[in-house]
């Protein structure tokens, strides 16, 4: 070698410096040593052929690849927690009853109570405990639940504590 090498297979001519002495990085005062002044103020080639990829398109393809789709969102959904729906004795089940026969009775009060119920979880065995205070609408017995006054149906068997100014001492 003589000291430069042409790189071939480019359409701009392109210098290197052999380099052999230590320092001698940069040429001809401070310019780099691949002369790309042929080029440099050319304009930005735009294609007539294929559209113009969009920045999300082109980030898209860097993107990590997800091989297992789905997997975060079912370890997600296994580490969520539900409770376990707690049986009533038959004491706590005649009280119940005794309540709901108290406000069969005065429904036409539209009175206001505090309920606490169990919805069962759409997903996963087990569900969590609701408590919600607002007046109740009406019991619909073909449902057998009590509809609340914003539509809210509570299922009669679902339902685990019911309070009120009603239900006195019960």
């Amino acid at each position: 070698m003589n000291g430069t090498t042409k790189l071939e297979g480019t359409k701009h001519k392109c210098v290197y410096q052999d380099y052999v002495k230590k320092g001698d990085a940069m040429n001809n005062k401070g310019k780099d040593p691949c002369c790309y002044d042929d080029i440099i103020h050319l304009p930005h080639y735009v294609s007539t052929t294929h559209p113009h990829m969009s920045i999300a398109d082109r980030a898209a393809q860097f993107a990590p690849f997800a091989a297992l789709s789905g997997h975060d969102a079912a370890v997600k959904e296994t580490a969520r927690l539900t409770d376990e729906k707690a049986e009533l004795d038959e004491e706590e089940k005649a009280v119940l009853d005794e309540k709901l026969k108290l406000l069969v009775e005065t429904i036409k009060e539209r009175p206001e109570i505090r309920i606490t119920y169990f919805q069962p979880d759409e997903k996963k065995a087990g569900g969590s405990y609701l408590t919600v205070s607002q007046r109740v609408k009406k019991i619909d017995y073909y449902s057998h639940s009590l509809v609340l006054m914003d539509d809210l149906r509570i299922p009669i068997d679902q339902i685990f504590k019911m309070e009120g100014s009603i239900f006195g001492c019960l």
